[in-house]
């Protein structure tokens, strides 16, 4: 499977305002959005895409004036967010060399925690949503040594592979019902977590400002930003692991509700299944289709000694061929539920978010096929369907596409980041303000924030 994939062209080279139209839809060249709320973003999304790249094909894909994108441009720069390369990157052209402007990856970092049963990642990624390392742990799932061993850990893995670089506050994501407003878990099923306020407990513990999502939205989010401009225009995301989940985007934007619980499928009920379900139906995707469901299986088979998901992890990616038959089986039961995901919300782009898919990709076909038989209105699922953008990097980029989408949306709120008093002081600053809150705060929290 490959790993996380950037919208930049596959030869890295800058693109020219000649490469692309100067004219609008309607045939006008698009106004100048100079002194709108959302040049900067617009003026980052096309280095996103397309970088690196000259400053008149920016000009040209956003709008803007010459002067306006010079203008930005040198905001971007100075904070960090662009960076110019040497003139000789744009390849010979006559006349003045341009100056070809490109996303700076070498100076800010966004840092997530993402919590899974029973592993816990942390990950380091950079402003194109690439990973530059994750490390995995496993933990207890009780909430009070699990915010200990964050608050210990994060320090620890910041000052073995953050560097110099600014590290953008901490984002955290795990599945089920998160409200991301106030940084709560409403509930976790697997997890038996309910109402536990994980944002400001973990703010306590580090010193950081720390954005919570449900996995589901975070991996929409990351779709958006680095999958490529079909995310953009409307996306499902199935998510399939000890939770079932699912998050819904139209025009690049995730629909989250007014309880923040769009997109919970996990009683949908899956044709056929018969699995009881602690809600006290049967045949819940979630009790069905989950890799709890999956691992208890392989354990009565005899392919697995114990229900380890990292061993069946490395027997699916090694191909062993029990363990590939089993999800090969698990992914008819998933078809029944992307078929009617599509034929709810008819999206442009569904993505699946699973074990199977993730490190088999051969048994994308059979996917496929299942999906066209059970579907009303896809019968060829094959350029809607595809996997995680991400690879084995997934659950990384998960934890921090809540503080990159804050960063791309709104650029200008690294402003903000740097004045923040652990932040500004770079990565060092973070490991050592976490590591002294890590001590110095008792593994014991308000009962009221765990129920």
């Amino acid at each position: 499977m490959p790993g996380p994939r950037t919208s930049s062209p596959a030869t890295n080279q800058p693109v020219a305002s000649s490469d692309i139209p100067d004219t609008g839809r309607d045939g006008h060249r698009p106004r100048d959005r100079s002194r709108g709320s959302g040049s900067a973003a617009a003026v980052l999304r096309a280095v996103l895409d397309h970088g690196p790249v000259a400053r008149s094909f920016i000009g040209a894909a956003t709008g803007l004036s010459p002067a306006a994108v010079s203008r930005q441009t040198a905001d971007l720069i100075s904070l960090g967010v662009l960076r110019e390369l040497p003139a000789a990157a744009c390849g010979p052209r006559a006349g003045r060399p341009s100056v070809p402007i490109d996303v700076d990856t070498d100076t800010h970092l966004a840092c997530g925690v993402h919590i899974a049963v029973p592993i816990l990642t942390f990950g380091l990624v950079d402003l194109r949503g690439r990973t530059v390392a994750r490390e995995e742990l496993p933990h207890s799932g009780d909430a009070a040594e699990l915010i200990t061993l964050i608050a210990r850990g994060l320090p620890r893995f910041l000052q073995r592979h953050a560097g110099r670089r600014r590290v953008l506050g901490l984002g955290v994501v795990t599945g089920g019902h998160v409200d991301g407003r106030t940084g709560t878990v409403v509930e976790h099923e697997p997890l038996g977590w309910r109402n536990l306020q994980l944002g400001p407990l973990l703010a306590a513990r580090t010193g950081l400002p720390v954005r919570v999502d449900s996995h589901a939205h975070a991996l929409a989010e990351a779709e958006i930003l680095f999958g490529g401009p079909r995310a953009r225009s409307s996306l499902v995301h199935l998510f399939v692991g000890n939770v079932v989940d699912a998050a819904i985007a139209t025009e690049g934007v995730v629909h989250r509700g007014l309880r923040s619980a769009a997109g919970g499928v996990a009683h949908l009920p899956v044709p056929g299944a018969r699995q009881p379900c602690p809600c006290g139906e049967r045949g819940c995707a979630q009790a069905s289709l989950s890799d709890r469901a999956l691992l208890a299986r392989a354990v009565e088979r005899g392919i697995l000694p114990r229900p380890d998901p990292m061993l069946l992890q490395q027997a699916v990616a090694a191909g062993e061929p029990a363990a590939v038959e089993l999800v090969r089986r698990r992914l008819g039961g998933i078809a029944k539920v992307v078929a009617t995901l599509l034929d709810m919300l008819d999206p442009e782009l569904l993505v699946l978010t699973e074990l199977g898919v993730l490190f088999q990709p051969a048994l994308l076909p059979d996917l496929f096929e299942e999906i066209a038989a059970h579907s009303r209105s896809c019968r060829d699922p094959e350029p809607v369907v595809r996997p995680s953008s991400f690879g084995a990097d997934v659950l990384a980029v998960a934890a921090t596409a809540a503080v990159l989408n804050s960063v791309h949306r709104s650029p200008r709120t690294l402003d903000a980041f740097s004045r923040h008093p652990v932040l500004a002081a770079g990565a060092a600053g973070v490991a050592g303000v976490a590591g002294v809150a890590g001590g110095a705060v008792p593994g014991r929290f308000p009962e009221a924030a765990l129920k």
